[in-house]
């Protein structure tokens, strides 16, 4: 197995970076097209039309505003995703666990990239 673990710090209260990791239109902005809602069980979808991408996800675990957990299923990749938060001062410190990959093979580094890649994005809407 092979998992991903990335730390990120933002200069914004941890609401507002809860709020970005659970708003379907801030979640848009950041990571892609979806009908998410942060209720424990939900069922939803990340789309990306431009190359055919289609995410299922279900929702694991709500405990706002600290840890968010969901499903990221799409094609083989079967994997979870888990945000936790905390805030120190005026800094929000962000976790992310991308656990259940088989190897570190394409989708791996894809993943990591991307997550990498969208957190930059992120950052400029914070």
């Amino acid at each position: 197995m092979a998992d991903i673990s990335l730390d990120f710090e933002f200069k914004s209260p941890i609401h507002k970076v809860w709020d970005a990791l659970t708003n379907s239109e801030t979640l848009a902005q950041w990571v892609m097209e979806n009908n998410f809602k942060p209720i424990v069980g939900y069922k939803c979808q990340f789309r990306n039309d431009e190359i055919d991408l289609i995410v299922d996800s279900e929702v694991l675990v709500v405990d706002e505003p600290y840890k968010l957990s969901y499903t990221w299923v799409s094609g083989p990749l079967n994997t979870i995703i888990t945000w936790t938060l905390r805030q120190e001062g005026d800094i929000t410190y962000l976790h992310l666990d991308h656990t259940g990959f088989e190897k570190e093979d394409y989708a791996f580094k894809g993943a990591k990239y991307g997550w990498a890649d969208k957190i930059e994005v992120l950052k400029k809407w914070l």
